[in-house]
């Protein structure tokens, strides 16, 4: 089984970070947290590597609703989006919220997973349509 959703843009780094950023929060998600990965490695290992960058992406109501669900899927939330270079294009990848389902087992995260699913996959396609042309 596959653990993500995933685009590729012909834009540099910078212009889909932004974009991206646009394109989660038309569907309702926020960033609240940000992890420079390429950053983190140079000054903690002086490793240099693509750009990578994670944002954890929460939208607020689907949080809540997974939470009353199951509080220990905390553990999956906020919903990861990672933004990385490879080679000439940018590439874009959020956690599947399927994995929710898979890893809790229970049927009331369904509607949960699925919601979260159209809104971050309505999002990837604006940023894909935005980036692409």
């Amino acid at each position: 089984m596959g653990y993500d959703r995933t685009v590729r843009v012909r834009a540099d780094f910078a212009r889909t970070v932004a974009a991206a950023r646009q394109a989660l929060a038309a569907q309702g998600f926020g960033v609240i947290t940000e992890i420079d990965m390429a950053a983190t490695l140079k000054a903690k290992l002086g490793r240099d590597m693509e750009n990578y960058l994670i944002l954890g992406a929460c939208n607020p109501q689907l949080a809540e609703r997974a939470l009353d669900t199951d509080r220990g899927v905390g553990l999956l939330l906020p919903c990861n989006v990672v933004i990385r270079t490879e080679g000439s294009q940018t590439v874009v990848q959020a956690l599947d919220p399927a994995t929710m389902v898979t890893l809790t087992g229970l049927d009331a995260m369904v509607p949960v997973a699925d919601e979260a699913a159209h809104r971050l996959d309505d999002a990837l396609a604006r940023l894909a349509e935005e980036l692409n042309g």
